[in-house]
């Protein structure tokens, strides 16, 4: 398994490889960029197919977390951690101990947090044995009620945010009413959207690899339920992918029959120019790093004073942000993730000082 050589390494600053063999731990924490602060990133559990699947998904969850903090003005590197394993068979509490002693050794380079397959029980148990990990501490939350630390409300209510910036954009709706939208995923963060979406009348197709998760988004939502191979292609005007990533691709975009893609999951694109393919369908894609920041500008103010107006008022800034790449992708004619990114990189990318041009014409 090549690491320097792995498409999706970018000039990765660090990336460690962790076991416990008495617990069966087996993880990767990859920490891509800390120049406007260390390293935040949730933990996922998944059951990776391959060692080199984790490691992918590793890579380029680490380096989306640099170009979201950055572009939520957070001082915050990128990173994130995956634990390979079945959360619904494998996931013990000595296991999430083994991980928190792993992340000790990291010196506070990676702070990890909540993500797929992992929760708020589980970071406060890695928490025994390091103080690298966040959202843990109940607080007021952001709508008021109280929080135990879980981003997920946050999350959701930012991918709402971006999602109605995107519907207005592009379809010159400022309600949701009546609008359709198919939702891939009703985890913790698309069950939330779901409602929210539901809340202001919009009208939900739904699937998920858990049954009882669709089943209720049907039950409390009236969602229509459909399967893995349509819930992408739905004659809706909104599709928003809230599972894994690399779902659009050469694939599923020509088969797209909406007109915005706005969802939580990361990388949602297979490529980077997947955006580009998107674009020429006429098709336009709020970037998921952009999209998703609610969830660590939750985070990041948990680990200061948090106040819940502020917090809100931040995620909402999600629609001016988005509103900008929009604007300026209409200018140039060019993809939003290729705008997205250059925001991102203006941000946490030092700029070039005379010597170093100098020592570039040296070499």
């Amino acid at each position: 398994m090549n690491v320097f050589s792995h498409p999706e390494f970018d000039n990765h600053e660090q990336v460690c490889f962790f076991t416990d063999p008495k617990t069966g731990l087996k993880a990767i924490v990859a920490i891509h960029n800390s120049s406007r602060g260390p390293a935040l990133g949730g933990c996922r559990m998944f059951p990776y197919a391959s060692d080199e699947e984790a490691l992918r998904d590793v890579l380029r969850l680490s380096r989306g977390m640099t170009y979201k903090s950055a572009l939520a003005n957070l001082d915050l590197g990128g990173g994130k951690s995956v634990i390979i394993g079945d959360p619904r068979q494998h996931k013990t509490e000595a296991l999430m101990e083994a991980m928190g002693r792993c992340l000790e050794q990291l010196g506070g380079r990676y702070i990890a947090a909540e993500d797929s397959g992992t929760s708020v029980v589980d970071l406060q148990i890695m928490g025994r044995h390091t103080t690298q990990v966040a959202g843990t501490s109940e607080h007021p939350g952001f709508d008021g009620r109280p929080s135990n630390g879980d981003p997920s409300p946050v999350t959701a209510y930012g991918v709402f945010v971006g999602l109605k910036a995107a519907v207005r954009h592009k379809l010159g709706r400022n309600d949701l009413a009546g609008l359709t939208v198919a939702v891939q995923g009703i985890g913790n963060v698309g069950y939330r959207l779901a409602r929210h979406l539901h809340e202001a009348g919009a009208k939900l197709w739904v699937y998920d690899i858990h049954q009882d998760q669709m089943d209720r988004a049907v039950q409390e939502f009236g969602a229509t339920p459909v399967s893995a191979d349509d819930i992408l292609t739905l004659p809706v005007d909104v599709v928003a992918p809230c599972a894994l990533g690399a779902v659009l691709n050469d694939t599923s975009i020509p088969k797209l029959q909406a007109k915005v893609v706005a969802g939580a999951a990361n990388n949602q694109l297979e490529r980077p120019d997947h955006d580009a393919l998107l674009m020429q369908h006429g098709i336009l894609y709020a970037p998921d790093f952009v999209l998703n920041a609610g969830g660590i500008i939750d985070v990041f103010h948990s680990r200061t004073d948090y106040e819940p107006d502020r917090v809100r008022a931040h995620v909402d800034s999600i629609d001016a942000t988005l509103s900008e790449i929009f604007t300026r992708s209409d200018r140039d004619g060019r993809p939003t993730g290729v705008i997205a990114n250059e925001l991102a990189e203006e941000r946490f990318k030092p700029a070039a000082t005379p010597q170093d041009s100098t020592l570039a014409q040296v070499s």
